[in-house]
């Protein structure tokens, strides 16, 4: 699975390396080398503007979405923290998944994720979880599959109300291959940018050739290096958490 990442590049290095036509955004985020379940992520996307025709120019946008996916027919909110992932697998049968996967499809930029290994401490005996964190060796950004969806809180009477809809989203996941099979057997998928377009155009919904586009992550060698156990509450955050131990 992938729980928790880093991703502290500048929006306008991500709206530059991406390619996006708009940044939907009123309040930027900060970077964050600790990112978690719940926390507003970047997120690319293309869509066409609410409002528009029907024939209206599709528009890649990039915009803070919601980590963890709330089903649209979901009676809570509370539904997202179990969905931060979705295996690559079975995403097209999942009730949860599937339509997203058709319809609403993006990519989450990272530097890196973070892993946990049971390691046994040499001075107690005693097994403790040990963080690592896996990035591309040329340090590139990583462009994460994710879907994404609409959720309409039942308690906001005004559909134009910007606080009736709230947009949510979830990893894809994938067999940890390279350094990363080493630490977990699962991995966040990443995308290659000769992928990016057919990924996120939503005219594109065939699911055997979405499917094809996620046969292997991106190309690429992977670091892996143990890190502080600071990674571990989510409270903490800064560079240091990436530090060698």
């Amino acid at each position: 699975m992938c729980g928790r990442y880093a991703s502290t590049r500048s929006p306008e290095d991500l709206v530059q390396h991406f390619r996006v036509d708009d940044l939907r955004v009123e309040e930027t985020l900060t970077p964050s080398w600790n990112v978690a379940p719940t926390d507003e992520v970047w997120a690319v996307l293309e869509r066409t503007p609410r409002g528009a025709d029907e024939d209206a120019e599709v528009r890649r946008e990039m915009r803070p979405l919601r980590w963890g996916l709330v089903p649209s027919w979901a009676k809570d909110v509370r539904a997202g923290a179990r969905m931060i992932n979705a295996r690559v697998e079975t995403l097209h049968e999942k009730p949860a998944f599937r339509r997203a996967f058709t319809r609403r499809r993006c990519l989450l930029p990272a530097d890196g994720f973070y892993e946990w290994q049971q390691v046994k401490d040499d001075d107690t005996g005693r097994t403790r979880k040990q963080p690592y964190f896996i990035h591309p060796e040329d340090g590139q950004v990583m462009a994460l599959a994710g879907l994404y969806e609409y959720w309409r809180d039942p308690q906001v009477e005004r559909d134009d109300d910007p606080a009736a809809w709230l947009m949510t989203c979830t990893i894809i996941t994938t067999d940890a291959t390279d350094a990363a099979g080493r630490v977990h057997p699962r991995m966040p998928l990443a995308l290659t940018d000769d992928h990016y377009d057919a990924w996120l155009d939503p005219a594109h919904q065939d699911p055997d050739e979405l499917r094809s586009l996620l046969g292997s992550p991106a190309d690429g060698h992977l670091d892996v290096r143990p890190v502080s156990p600071a990674v571990n509450n989510v409270g903490n955050n800064g560079p240091h958490l990436l530090d060698p131990v």
